[in-house]
């Protein structure tokens, strides 16, 4: 049964600035490469606890998409009862460790 995926607003903003930082709207490959990436966090609806969990969270698991030096992770958060996925972040994979932010208690 396939997941629900949902992109949070900010993974929409982390998209958005790099659909424009690779120039997407001037440039084919540019265009290709980011519906590539559209393609990769859609097919997190199958199956998305194959993917590892990230190292700075266990409940979160990541997505590596591209190619050196352009590889992206897609942060997500699985609910397998909910059967929904939720995109956290995408960032490129060379920048800092992800901070998540804490739940409110």
């Amino acid at each position: 049964m396939a997941y629900l995926v949902k992109t949070l607003p900010r993974a929409e903003r982390d998209m958005e600035a790099i659909f424009h930082y690779i120039r997407g709207l001037t440039s084919p490959p540019a265009r290709k490469w980011f519906n590539g990436l559209v393609d990769a966090i859609e097919g997190l609806a199958e199956h998305p606890q194959r993917y590892p969990a990230t190292p700075e969270d266990p409940n979160l698991r990541h997505l590596l998409y591209g190619n050196k030096p352009h590889i992206y992770r897609i942060i997500c958060s699985v609910d397998d009862a909910a059967q929904r996925v939720e995109i956290i972040h995408v960032r490129h994979h060379a920048r800092n460790e992800f901070k998540p932010k804490k739940p409110l208690q």
